[in-house]
């Protein structure tokens, strides 16, 4: 028995990472590329991260992939981290700062010498993640949730398990007579993303026995629908965002102030648009701002400019999250962030 693949983004002579954390997915992924390393012609090494959570069970982790590592003739970079200590420093959940912490880890390793991350997520990921994000409110870039491929700086991370099952995977390290590690936290359901697997994944599978698929496929058409957008913003956005304010006499101020920068829209051009495209472009302007990194418009602010916008026209000044400001003129709907004064 053997694993479907996604090759796609793989060339011979690449040098390939793939993170294992000891459980059956990256366990999988590990043994499928030991097994395929020389007919796809890589360099094969493994990345394991002691999150300084669960005491003993995680060292039982390290240990377990080291001694995988070692009977595959596979080197291991181990990092060690603390999560606990970083959700004290940022106020983020366990689960954020366990994979800020990660993905961290894999920034290094491809600044270091590594050309790719390996990730052993799965279609039961996939369709997890999506039904996570539709049920947080998600716009359509949300709704692609895991990309096969990430781009960074430095190299690249790819999830070429996302078409694998999970079923599927545990058969095969049973056919393979090979044990995988089980993280017991994995069954708790104080987690979110536990009780979308446990309790709620089971009761959709019961409506719809092919729902996994289902919502891998909305994946996939929402990040080819997201790709679509962007090519066609990045056309249209020069032509209807305009830089700073306009000056008498003509032209554009534009202030280079940190926490100064704004844009203007035409309204002409911008009621001309479809509320489709009308709404990417105030989302997308937004974005251009020095706002908060990863700061969006919800789905209601951006209902409430698309008002302000509209005829009749709604409010002529509007107040949002993380002090953005909307003004509307005659002519145009000016976008800035007014900076909150220092306590």
């Amino acid at each position: 028995m053997t694993l479907p693949l996604d090759r796609e983004h793989l060339r011979p002579g690449d040098r390939i990472c793939t993170a294992i954390s000891g459980g059956a997915d990256s366990t999988a992924l590990l043994l499928t590329l030991h097994h395929l390393k020389a007919d796809l012609g890589i360099g094969l090494s493994a990345a394991h991260v002691h999150h300084g959570l669960r005491g003993a069970d995680a060292d039982g982790d390290l240990d377990f992939v080291r001694d995988l590592c070692t009977r595959l003739d596979v080197p291991l970079h181990v990092h060690h981290a603390s999560v606990p200590e970083r959700v004290k420093q940022t106020g983020e959940s366990i689960e954020e700062a366990a994979r800020n912490l990660r993905y961290a880890f894999f920034e290094t390793l491809l600044s270091g010498g590594e050309q790719t991350v390996l990730t052993a997520h799965t279609l039961d990921d996939q369709a997890e993640t999506v039904l996570l994000k539709l049920i947080r409110g998600a716009w359509t870039e949300g709704l692609s949730a895991i990309h096969p491929v990430v781009a960074l700086r430095t190299g690249k991370i790819l999830r070429p398990f996302l078409t694998v099952r999970r079923a599927e995977i545990e058969a095969f390290l049973n056919e393979a007579n090979q044990a995988w590690r089980e993280d017991a936290t994995n069954a708790e359901t104080i987690y979110t993303r536990n009780r979308v697997r446990h309790q709620l994944m089971p009761l959709l599978r019961e409506l719809n026995p092919g729902v996994d698929q289902a919502l891998a496929h909305v994946a996939e058409l929402a990040l080819d629908d997201e790709a679509h957008w962007q090519r066609s913003l990045g056309q249209l956005l020069p032509q209807i965002v305009l830089p700073g304010r306009p000056v008498r006499g003509g032209g554009r101020a534009v202030s280079t102030a940190v926490g100064q920068a704004e844009v203007a829209i035409e309204l002409e051009r911008l009621r001309a648009l479809d509320p489709a495209t009308r709404r990417r472009v105030l989302r997308a302007a937004v974005r251009q701002l020095d706002t908060k990194p990863g700061t969006r418009l919800c789905f209601d602010e951006t209902a409430r400019l698309m008002a302000m916008v509209a005829v009749p026209p709604g409010p002529a000044a509007l107040h949002l999250q993380s002090g953005l400001r909307a003004q509307r003129s005659a002519r145009e709907l000016r976008l800035f962030r007014q900076e909150a004064p220092p306590k």
